[in-house]
């Protein structure tokens, strides 16, 4: 791959679309909040509407209009968001939070750059592992989830005079880490806190036709990270004669084989990394994936700080936040959008909304996205040129 290769991957069009995207699904639900109502609940005698139950069914449908009535001698008032979004109060208590939060990246940047050193036999210095880092993040925040900065992730190490074999078998195992880590928790915190607090009671989507709820399109995230998890451990550690052969085999296939040479680009990808790591010991493999807990765990605490700098949280709470952190992620990971950008402003309201102010999950969808996803963008952009100009001089 060339520089003129790499600067087009990293063009300004491709930093502005994820922004742009995040920024538009952003605005407009920033806009759907502002523009609603909502009714709340007063001592009787002192608001101006009552319930009316105008369905029949028995459950008060708080933003439904048709659901109250006005009334001199109601129990309830009718509010804006906007009213809403003034109720929320910016103290010092709140800036800790926040700073405690970002604290939160920079303590999964520093894990990463653990794990890729310990990963590389610590070839790479602490420099040359934060320049990986950044460009390789800053890759994954311009690629749809499902891809990820992967893709160019063994050009980024091959840049930095690792083996290809190597740095192909690196960056196989940090994608089979971060599956299984998602693979592990979820069913750990599934049964922790219950399936009834797991999902949200709303949302959901079509997918080849058919309606998937929160639940559905959860499970169908959770069988595609499992697949793609046993892929990648049977191709790397049990079988990767038999992981090419079953690629080679599958793709000859009519309507599969225009993409017969990828399969089988990435078929010997799988076998020349599994001859790096078929020797290694257990010591080569608990470490890394230890710092993969802890960076996935502290991207997590992200949402569970900023929540708490506004709303007191019960530790209960905070174990439900990481398992609806959980589902979201898992959903984010097959986003077809780059870096999640849409998705996860909707995911946010939809999975985290119960436990915030209402009216405000968008507010504190991009607070989170300021400090979770566009730093990379911007580190990055610093970052990649001087990257290119540094490790051009030695290819």
């Amino acid at each position: 791959m060339k520089e003129t290769d790499i600067k087009k991957q990293f063009s300004n069009k491709r930093i502005i679309l994820p922004i742009f995207v995040g920024l538009i699904v952003s605005g407009l639900l920033l806009y759907y909040n502002l523009s609603a109502v909502r009714f709340e609940q007063v001592a009787e005698g002192e608001g101006l509407y009552t319930w009316i139950d105008s369905n029949k069914d028995g459950v008060e449908q708080l933003a439904d209009a048709n659901e109250f009535a006005l009334s001199k001698n109601g129990n309830y008032v009718k509010i804006t968001y906007k009213e809403i979004l003034k109720d929320i109060n910016w103290t010092a208590y709140t800036a800790f939070w926040l700073i405690l939060a970002s604290s939160m990246m920079v303590l999964k940047v520093a894990m990463y750059m653990y794990r890729i050193r310990s990963l590389t036999d610590n070839e790479l210095s602490w420099k040359q592992a934060f320049n990986v880092i950044a460009v390789w993040e800053f890759a994954s925040s311009l690629t749809p989830g499902v891809v990820g900065g992967a893709a160019l992730a063994m050009f980024i190490l091959n840049r930095e005079k690792i083996a290809l074999g190597k740095a192909t078998a690196m960056v196989m195992i940090t994608t089979m880490f971060d599956n299984l880590f998602f693979l592990l928790a979820i069913p750990i915190m599934y049964f922790l806190i219950g399936q009834s607090t797991f999902f949200p009671p709303i949302g959901g989507t079509e997918f080849f036709g058919i309606h998937f709820g929160v639940e559905g399109l959860f499970w169908l995230a959770y069988g595609f990270v499992l697949f793609f998890f046993l892929f990648l451990f049977v191709g790397l550690l049990v079988k990767p004669i038999l992981v090419k052969n079953t690629l080679k085999t599958l793709f000859s296939f009519p309507f599969l084989r225009r993409w017969k040479q990828k399969a089988l680009k990435t078929g010997n990808e799988i076998e020349l990394a599994s001859t790096v790591l078929k020797d290694k010991s257990w010591s080569y493999w608990y470490k890394p994936f230890l710092a993969t807990v802890i960076a996935w765990t502290g991207r997590f605490m992200v949402i569970n700080f900023i929540i708490q700098g506004f709303v007191s949280t019960s530790l209960a709470d905070h174990f439900k936040l990481y398992a609806r952190e959980l589902g979201m992620w898992i959903i984010m990971l097959v986003s077809p959008t780059p870096g999640g950008s849409g998705v996860a402003e909707y995911s946010f309201t939809v999975f985290l909304g119960e436990f915030i102010p209402v009216g405000t999950a968008i507010v504190f969808a991009i607070l989170w996205r300021l400090i979770s996803y566009y730093p990379y963008l911007f580190l990055g952009a610093i970052v990649l040129p001087r990257w290119i100009s540094r490790t051009g001089k030695s290819v």
